[in-house]
């Protein structure tokens, strides 16, 4: 409808198309996808319009088109599907009806803004998600899997079980696509929260959530490397104190905290209480003497894990280290 009242399109059929493709994008891509969309489409009559008007029409002239047209959006964004295509497709329409319909080119770039735009609107005000349900959906598999495991490892430590320990690592190691959709997650979040005025009102808690999750990849990584050190430790029969045991107990409840605080809004001193707990247990079981290579191992890896919790919630790196230490010697 605006393409055909406000622009005089006799038959819009590119508008619509290029609506579609900016609604359905994935989240936190819409407003790239729509850029990219122009872009491909002006690429494309650029290439088009001064290659034809040098060599003029025909077979030839279109696969040469078409080619240069593929080329340059290969060479200006080779990783962007969307912009190659449509500079193709504009070539290709371009090359075919221009002797036909000279003003085809331009009505084609008109109809892409128009569609780009309204689709923005859409997801932007008519229709958009919810934010924070669309974090917490992505990070429930990360906070079920790292804390399951935690609860994995803690077990072959009582138990002195290598093998269970072995399990949990290679889980732990199968996260990296659980936190590939997290950053997507993320993006999709930033975007809905500039682009729709009905979800302005969720900036904080989406900035909130940003910086826990700058820490997240390394506390997925620390706690892979916990798992390592329990089961290299495990395997070659080093003494596990009980603390060292219920600190990983208490990791595990410490991350389902965070989930906690994420979803429900700011509650960092139950996030630091429980950090702190687990820095205090492994700092008893540091004491407790007799601790082999990689039970050493696992306390340092603890210690550290405690204080990135205590830094997504805000804490400045100083403060973090701080509180570990002084828990850790209590």
């Amino acid at each position: 409808m605006v393409a055909h009242r406000l622009f005089g399109v006799a038959m819009p059929v590119f508008a619509p198309t290029a609506a579609v493709g900016t609604i359905v994008a994935a989240l936190g891509q819409r407003a790239r996808r729509t850029a990219e969309l122009l872009a491909g489409v002006a690429g494309g009559i650029l290439v088009s319009d001064a290659l034809l008007w040098l060599i003029g029409f025909g077979p030839w002239q279109t696969g040469l088109v078409v080619m240069l047209a593929v080329g340059l959006g290969l060479l200006v964004m080779g990783d962007s599907g969307a912009l190659v295509a449509q500079a193709a497709s504009s070539a290709v329409l371009i090359a075919t009806l221009w002797p036909a319909l000279p003003a085809a080119q331009w009505r084609r770039l008109e109809e892409a803004v128009v569609g780009g735009v309204v689709g923005l609107v859409v997801v932007g005000l008519l229709l958009p998600v919810n934010p924070m349900r669309v974090l917490d959906r992505a990070a429930a598999p990360i906070v079920d899997t790292v804390s399951v495991e935690l609860e994995n490892v803690a077990r072959a430590l009582a138990a002195r079980d290598a093998d269970l320990a072995i399990v949990a690592l290679e889980r732990l190691r199968g996260i990296g696509p659980h936190l590939v959709r997290m950053h997507e997650a993320m993006n999709g979040a930033e975007e809905v929260v500039t682009l729709a005025p009905a979800r302005w009102k969720r900036r904080r808690d989406v900035e909130r959530y940003r910086r826990a999750l700058d820490h997240a990849d390394s506390v997925v990584l620390e706690c892979r490397e916990l798992a390592r050190w329990a089961a290299n430790g495990l395997q070659r029969g080093e003494p596990v104190p009980e603390p060292l045991q219920h600190a990983v107990a208490g990791l595990a409840a410490a991350v389902r905290t965070a989930r906690r605080a994420g979803r429900h809004g700011e509650q960092y001193d139950r996030i630091r209480e429980a950090a702190c707990e687990v820095a205090r247990l492994a700092g008893r079981a540091d004491r407790t003497g007799g601790l082999g290579q990689f039970g050493e191992g696992m306390v340092t890896q603890l210690v550290t894990i405690a204080s990135d919790l205590i830094r997504g919630t805000g804490c400045d790196p100083a403060t973090a280290n701080r509180m570990v230490r002084e828990a850790a010697a209590t």
